[in-house]
């Protein structure tokens, strides 16, 4: 039987296909979509070839879903039940996860199965690998819309946050508040700091990183943000900071204002380029203890009804970053394209199935 998909024909083109519906493995889950959020990365992806060429891959990573079909040896779910969809989907029994790198589970990135070398979730119907592990409950009551911030922002922030090892007290900093950069603002914030600086030039997102623990927004299209954070640490500079979003270029802003010591926790998907700059005198000759922490978010189903939780408990409001919101299948395409053109007022579009 075919199913109906949007997909990457190749770099820069994109457009419906149809497939055949994937099959089920015995620890595999078949799922049908709910609800469903393009991602910066597809851009990326897609018109930036920032994971070289793909033909006719269906796209998307971020779902809420109804599963349709279990394999023989699945049992934490059944057919009929509405689950949040990790976007990263690891081999629970691979070496990586068991060192405690499930994201890279298979060679480096290899969680991260849906639309990069698996057909993603814009589709009919989608296959979900080892589904007790990969797979959550969507809570009674939660609604569509914010369950579908679970599968992506709001771990991919949170993790932005762990990655930097925030302590108490410390002069944090956030660069780009893009809705992983806001998950990572709210996050910072949870953890404890003492300033926190929220940095952009979108005072729209500027107010709703101070409305989730901002202590300061700083728009750097009107200021040197490096002048700046020195003149408000008083010279010390920052102890960490977060990177959700920038270029090649910002590694080295991020250096140059971090104080001896200090860490960076980068979530930043770059999608061109070669390489990045890290300038030297300000990375103390290579000897200032200035550590870089990058990484891919972890999947899994614990992490996924923990964060949920927490969205369920009023700790964390992820509505302020779900707009717009569309309304069927077909409104994918217009999604998509609202992500990549970043019309005023979009933040993270979600379209309800």
């Amino acid at each position: 039987m075919k199913m109906k998909g949007y997909a990457m024909l190749k770099i820069g083109e994109t457009g419906w296909i149809e497939k055949d519906i994937p099959r089920c493995g015995p620890l595999d889950a078949i799922c049908r979509p709910l609800a469903v959020s393009p991602c910066t990365s597809d851009v990326h992806t897609i018109w930036e070839g920032a994971i070289g060429e793909r033909s006719n891959m269906i796209l998307g990573h971020e779902a809420v879903a109804e599963v349709v079909e279990v394999g023989s040896l699945v049992n934490h779910f059944k057919p009929g039940d509405k689950v949040i969809v990790s976007a990263i989907t690891p081999d629970w029994n691979d070496p990586a996860s068991q060192l405690g790198y499930a994201q890279h589970s298979g060679g480096m990135l290899s969680g991260w199965k849906f639309s990069n070398f698996k057909d993603g979730v814009f589709a009919e119907y989608f296959h979900v690998n080892d589904a007790d592990g990969n797979l959550a409950l969507l809570p009674d009551g939660m609604s569509l819309s914010d369950a579908a911030m679970i599968c992506d922002m709001v771990p991919t922030g949170v993790h932005c946050a762990e990655l930097a090892d925030i302590q108490y007290g410390d002069d944090v900093c956030i660069m780009g508040l893009g809705p992983v950069g806001l998950m990572a603002t709210a996050a910072a914030a949870l953890q404890g700091p003492g300033h926190l600086f929220a940095i952009d030039n979108n005072l729209e997102r500027g107010n709703i990183a101070l409305e989730y623990g901002a202590s300061e927004y700083i728009d750097f299209s009107k200021v040197d943000i490096l002048d700046a954070i020195m003149k408000k640490t008083d010279g010390r500079g920052a102890d960490r900071v977060l990177i959700a979003g920038g270029n090649n270029d910002t590694f080295g802003q991020a250096i140059a204002m971090l104080k001896a010591g200090g860490k960076i926790g980068s979530v930043n998907y770059l999608g061109t380029g070669d390489s990045i700059s890290i300038p030297r005198v300000e990375w103390g000759c290579g000897m200032g203890h200035k550590a870089i922490a990058c990484g891919l978010m972890p999947g899994g189903r614990v992490r996924s009804e923990k964060l949920a939780s927490m969205v369920m408990r009023g700790r964390l409001d992820v509505s302020k970053i779900t707009t717009p919101i569309y309304h069927g299948f077909d409104k994918i395409e217009e999604a998509l394209l609202a992500m990549r053109d970043k019309p005023k007022g979009l933040i993270k579009p979600v379209v309800i199935i």
